[in-house]
């Protein structure tokens, strides 16, 4: 295994709970990391950015908490998305309160984050940087990252074209440091899946939107429990970034999903989050979700789910003897 001892020693499963864009808040990142998988957020989830600083507070005293009532017990690190697009105006700023804080792990997505890589190796801390392309993933090494996170085809949010198969291998043929695989990953056996063809965790997002720990609208929910995959669009038309979004939550907000039309540029500043609260992005793994349990009965099924896909062989070996 590629992974750090950060993670291998403090996770009970090798999850993270991606940061989603008005999803994730610190209820569901404590929730996470109580139950033995990485927690994260997008820094763009606290408005204004002085915010950040009060979760960062609130999330660090919580898992420290539970360290010490329960000794014993992994819990996992917590890690903060940053967006090093140069369009993210809050970039430094975000950066100087998550360096006084020593966020132990960082996501970087959009961009170059070698000057991220630097100020968060300073504190021991690492970094993790989100790709839909090899050659994204050259660059991101080039820079210094401590890992990759390679988001295939079907993913929530900004989601990739290329088969999981496909990145993972590409990027496998040049790179033997972590890597983390995103898209429609909804089960413990997806996540054996995923370290079967090479990658080391599981990165999944929609699948932690239905749970009752998500700080989002039961609608919401209900809408992922209810779509197929055909419920889903994927369309550059909000940020200039191709996203899967839900159909149904755009055709509520009055917006014609015939007419979207594409955005002439990238643009991931992303204001007012009043205009998003009723954009609801979504992966094309919604088929699978079919309840909304608790985070703790959640990741209780993906472990289960996950040791069974590890002992349960489908064929016995060749037996040259039998011939």
């Amino acid at each position: 295994m590629n992974l750090p001892k950060m993670i291998t020693e403090q996770c009970r499963l090798p999850i993270i709970c991606a940061p989603m864009f008005l999803v994730s808040t610190p209820n569901l990142v404590i929730s996470a990391c109580q139950n033995g998988i990485i927690g994260s957020f997008p820094a763009l989830n606290t408005r204004p950015s002085e915010l950040l600083d009060q979760w960062l507070s609130d999330i660090t005293q919580a898992l420290e908490n539970e360290r010490i009532k329960y000794p014993n017990k992994k819990v996992a690190p917590f890690a903060v998305n940053q967006v090093v697009h140069p369009s993210n105006s809050r970039l430094q700023a975000d950066q100087d309160i998550i360096r006084k804080h020593e966020v132990p792990i960082v996501i970087t997505s959009q961009g170059d984050p070698k000057h991220i890589v630097e100020d968060v190796h300073s504190w021991g801390g690492i970094v993790l940087h989100d790709v839909i392309k090899a050659e994204h993933a050259h660059k991101a090494i080039d820079a210094g990252v401590d890992g990759i996170i390679a988001v295939a085809n079907g993913a929530g949010g900004h989601g990739g074209t290329i088969n999981p198969f496909a990145l993972v291998n590409e990027i496998r043929g040049f790179y033997s440091g972590p890597v983390a695989l995103a898209g429609t990953l909804n089960s413990g056996s997806d996540v054996r899946a995923c370290e079967i063809m090479g990658a080391d965790m599981a990165y999944m997002g929609t699948r932690f939107i239905a749970c009752r720990e998500a700080e989002v609208p039961a609608a919401y929910k209900e809408m992922i429990v209810k779509a197929t995959i055909q419920d889903i669009i994927y369309t550059d038309h909000f940020t200039g970034v191709y996203a899967n979004y839900l159909k149904a939550s755009l055709q509520q907000a009055g917006i014609p999903v015939e007419q979207l039309l594409a955005k002439e540029k990238v643009d991931l500043d992303l204001g007012n989050t009043n205009s998003w609260k009723d954009i609801w992005s979504a992966g094309q793994g919604v088929s699978g979700i079919t309840n909304i349990p608790s985070l703790f009965d959640l990741v209780r099924q993906l472990e289960d789910e996950y040791l069974a896909a590890c002992h349960t062989p489908k064929f016995e070996p060749f037996n040259t003897e039998d011939q």
